[in-house]
């Protein structure tokens, strides 16, 4: 694996290479290959062996396309499914089991690293072979499959990708439109602008005064308040760093001329749980959604089983992020969440329960935001013994006031959340602007020159974002740490 800045370096340097050649390459086949290479060049930079398991990952799944298209049968899914959960167990859950073996022949397999992103990989893989199998037309060549798998800007982290939604920009004409080039440069730089107070949030203003330092301290010692302010700042940290990511590789991407799937649609302003499930890591939930709990509910009509399926399909999206208790407890709390609301839902259509629209939104974001939040606890405490505790203190009325953090992360917590939503209720206004005065009469020079402002936004956006991004990181001055691409790039 190489340091951090030599990884930069070579990621900058390679992508101007390739941006520039793919300006003089005439064919599609070419430019693939020339993106193929770059991808597993900037993919060996994290581990060169890590793309030997990628290629072997890509032709067993190549193959096994063409054995599922010949005859899609369930026989022949299954063992696809099979040989693709068998590899990534292999290096996602094996080791796992290593520390209770020590000694033996097996306590070798908890030194094995799993290749960065492999579960995101997979998963693309998985829905090809889904796809053939409910016989939608996708036939990529060994190339354009390859670079479906490596494809440089997902490979790490995502955003999941599906072949049907690649495979024509794969083949599509070069160059990328104006468009396309001014909302890229606009998403990569909101996404280092998040990613930078993503760090913040992590190492804190001060010595001490972060999330994982707040993490560390014996979760005895909190108050209520503490509780929370501190899964609420992990919230915003895990937000800033995946959004953050997110934007960033989205925006890479359609410099090239390539359309990604969006992963976060403002998802703190939900006022539900299935409303945020559809906005929070949109390409995984959906993936979850389409491949794994549409199946299992069609499977019995009653609606028990329907509730079940939802249960188990987040647990399987918990299972996913890591083999721990903790992580299965918190994709099964969702799930209990989902099949909450919708018994909510039902409670309201079978009675006259109707509440006022101004009293109504603003409880239903309070309790989704307070149910989100709470979940945090199972994702990232140390020990089922930290959450527990936590959970008790957030509902002990008697400590609610008791505070033990520094004063400097409740300000930062508090500073960086309302930022948000006010950030937000700014760009929802510029997006109003744009609509309202798309076809203001010509007279309204205001009216027009505003929702160009808006509409345009790039233009100004960019320099303000980099100065903003540049003065906040200067100011805190955070401690520098070495860290993955995202927090996701752990799973």
């Amino acid at each position: 694996m190489f340091s951090l800045p030599a990884q930069v370096a070579i990621y900058c340097v390679s992508l101007l290479i390739a941006w520039a050649l793919s300006w003089r390459l005439t064919s599609h086949s070419q430019r693939q290959v020339l993106q193929l290479v770059v991808s597993y060049v900037l993919y060996a930079t994290w581990g060169v062996w890590f793309v030997g398991v990628l290629v072997i990952s890509s032709l067993m799944n190549y193959a096994l396309g063409h054995y599922l298209r010949r005859r899609p049968s369930s026989r022949r899914l299954w063992i696809a499914i099979v040989l693709n959960v068998a590899l990534l167990s292999l290096f996602k859950y094996l080791p796992l089991i290593g520390p209770l073996v020590q000694g033996s022949a097996l306590g070798a397999v908890s030194r094995i690293v799993m290749p960065i992103g492999m579960s995101f990989w997979t998963f693309q893989a998985l829905s090809y072979l889904l796809d053939l199998y409910r016989e939608e037309e996708v036939d990529p060549s060994l190339t354009q499959f390859c670079l479906y798998m490596a494809f440089w800007p997902t490979a790490l982290s995502g955003p999941i990708c599906r072949m049907p939604s690649m495979l024509p920009q794969l083949r599509s004409a070069w160059p990328p439109s104006w468009n396309q080039l001014a909302q890229g440069t606009q998403r990569m730089i909101i996404g280092a602008l998040m990613i930078t107070l993503s760090q913040i949030l992590v190492v804190g203003v001060h010595p001490g005064g972060g999330v994982d330092d707040a993490f560390a301290l014996p979760a005895k010692q909190f108050g209520g308040f503490d509780v929370w302010i501190l899964i609420i700042g992990y919230g915003f940290q895990l937000l800033f760093n995946f959004c953050g990511y997110s934007h960033l590789v989205i925006g890479a991407a359609r410099l090239f001329g390539f359309e990604l799937h969006e992963n976060f649609n403002r998802p703190f302003l939900s006022t539900s749980v299935s409303e945020f499930w559809t906005r929070w890591h949109m390409s995984l939930s959906f993936w979850i959604r389409d491949y794994v709990f549409f199946p299992l509910a069609t499977l019995r009509a009653e609606v028990w089983w329907r509730n079940l399926s939802l249960v188990i399909a987040m647990f399987i999206f918990g299972l996913w992020h890591k083999g721990s208790l903790l992580f299965m407890i918190w994709g099964t709390y969702h799930g209990l969440l989902l099949v909450l609301h919708r018994q909510w839902q039902q409670l309201e259509s079978r009675t006259a329960l109707r509440l006022p629209a101004n009293v109504k939104t603003p409880f239903a974001w309070a309790t989704t935001f307070a149910g989100v939040s709470l979940g945090w606890i199972f994702f990232r405490s140390e020990s089922l013994a930290q959450a527990a505790d936590m959970l008790r203190i957030a509902f002990s009325p008697g400590q609610f006031l008791h505070r033990s953090l520094p004063a400097s992360f409740y300000f930062l917590v508090l500073t960086l959340g309302v930022g948000y939503f006010a950030v937000v209720g700014a760009a929802r206004t510029l997006d109003r602007w744009v609509l309202e005065n798309e076809a203001s009469p010509r007279g309204a020079f205001l009216g027009r020159a505003l929702g160009m402002l808006a509409r345009e936004r790039w233009v100004w956006l960019v320099p303000l974002s980099t100065v903003a991004s540049l003065y906040i990181f200067l100011l805190l001055r955070p401690k520098v740490t070495a860290v993955y691409p995202t927090l996701y790039g752990l799973f």
